[in-house]
């Protein structure tokens, strides 16, 4: 065994399932292994690595920032925190940010938020939030509440309570259960990732958005992964023609580095006072300045050439040989293969491509400055190995 490995085995938490790979340096889309084995990744850190690795603006922005100023406590103010939630701003549409640590932080702030402004307008009864069946909001006892897997729930009982659960794309039930409930918000994913890359059907979002119109119960938007770009547009609810009323995002937001945020939209925006809600950690400096490196180069030109890479992937995959679906949105997609995904993933791991799983699917997250040269080699491997062609 790898010594490194051993290592993991005897010093480390057993959380996760890890494949069996000691990652040591990347560039661009692809990484190197301690072997010396390089492969594209397609993963590029679940959906975090937004322009690969080693890039040189987000490197030169990070490696100035901790030589000036690393960390302060939020009692002050920082330029790069302030410069980010500016751009945020401008390029959502809503009015004010809030920055923590991570995806189930942001969510948390949403959740406290909306059950705030629901108590404020219609009294301490009015907490409940409904998220969707198949749904993923965190690890934290409150974002599992809010997940609507019940697998994730069984070993950590009792959860926090106020969470109802609703069919995805299911009209019917969402009325039965704002009606029939005092309801403060829907949280929802647009594109439920690890529920296996499945996109939200926009008849049931235009149905959730008059719901919701109608009866003063706000639009959460859990953008912890579809995000940043990865939608193709800044946003993913831009590619459903609204705004939400609290927006989640972390994960490619700061290109590696941890970083969460919760943008709150006109109705919102002044729920939070001082002393209702921090972060020691939010708003990191560092994170912030390697946040700001991401951001501004997301304009319209860059994500039209993230729609451009993930039409040539659903044209590639749609339809060929091995392949049942494939789903997603941008450059978030989710493939449903007659091999099973584990013999999927480990064929393309022999053959150089790092690929993910969620559910029944292969996820693929690729960097979104991935070039079209290293795509093709990495859909060309993909389709080779679907096939069973590569034994």
């Amino acid at each position: 065994m790898n010594q490194w490995i051993e290592k993991d085995n005897t010093y480390v938490a057993h959380t996760y399932g890890r494949i069996p790979l000691v990652l040591v340096n990347g560039k661009g889309a692809r990484v190197q292994d301690d072997a010396g084995n390089s492969y594209i990744d397609l993963g590029s850190g679940i959906a975090v690595n937004s322009f690969g690795y080693g890039d040189e603006a987000w490197l030169e922005a990070v490696t100035k920032q901790a030589a000036a100023l690393q960390h302060v406590s939020n009692y002050y103010y920082t330029k790069p925190y302030i410069r980010l939630a500016e751009l945020l701003c401008e390029k959502s549409g809503m009015q004010k940010v809030f920055f923590s640590n991570s995806g189930a932080e942001a969510n948390e702030c949403a959740i406290k938020a909306a059950r705030k402004y629901a108590a404020d307008k219609k009294g301490s009864d009015c907490y409940r939030i409904i998220t969707l069946s198949n749904s993923f909001h965190g690890r934290t006892i409150t974002t599992l509440a809010a997940t609507g897997q019940e697998s994730f729930h069984q070993q950590f009982l009792p959860l926090t309570e106020g969470f109802l659960y609703c069919p995805a794309n299911d009209i019917e039930a969402l009325k039965k259960l704002t009606e029939e409930n005092q309801v403060a918000g829907i949280l929802f994913e647009l594109v439920q990732g690890e529920g296996g890359v499945i996109p939200l059907e926009p008849d049931f979002v235009a149905a959730m958005r008059q719901i919701a119109a109608e009866k003063d119960i706000l639009l959460i938007d859990d953008e912890v992964q579809t995000g940043n770009g990865r939608s193709g547009q800044m946003y993913a609810y831009m590619n459903y023609g609204f705004t939400p009323d609290i927006v989640s995002t972390a994960k490619g937001l700061a290109g590696g580095l941890p970083i969460g945020a919760t943008l709150f939209g006109e109705k919102t925006q002044n729920v939070y006072e001082p002393g209702l809600h921090g972060s020691t950690f939010g708003g990191n400096p560092i994170s912030c300045a390697a946040a700001v490196s991401v951001v501004e180069r997301l304009d319209d030109g860059f994500l039209a050439e993230v729609r451009k890479k993930s039409e040539y992937i659903f044209s590639r995959l749609q339809g060929a040989k091995g392949v049942k679906a494939v789903t997603g949105i941008g450059l978030m997609i989710g493939i449903e293969t007659d091999r099973p995904v584990e013999e999927v993933m480990e064929g393309c791991r022999n053959r150089g491509v790092l690929v993910l799983r969620a559910k029944n699917r292969v996820r693929l997250l690729p960097p979104l400055n991935i070039s079209f040269e290293e795509l093709k080699e990495a859909i060309d491997t993909i389709l080779t190995v679907v096939t069973g062609e590569e034994a």
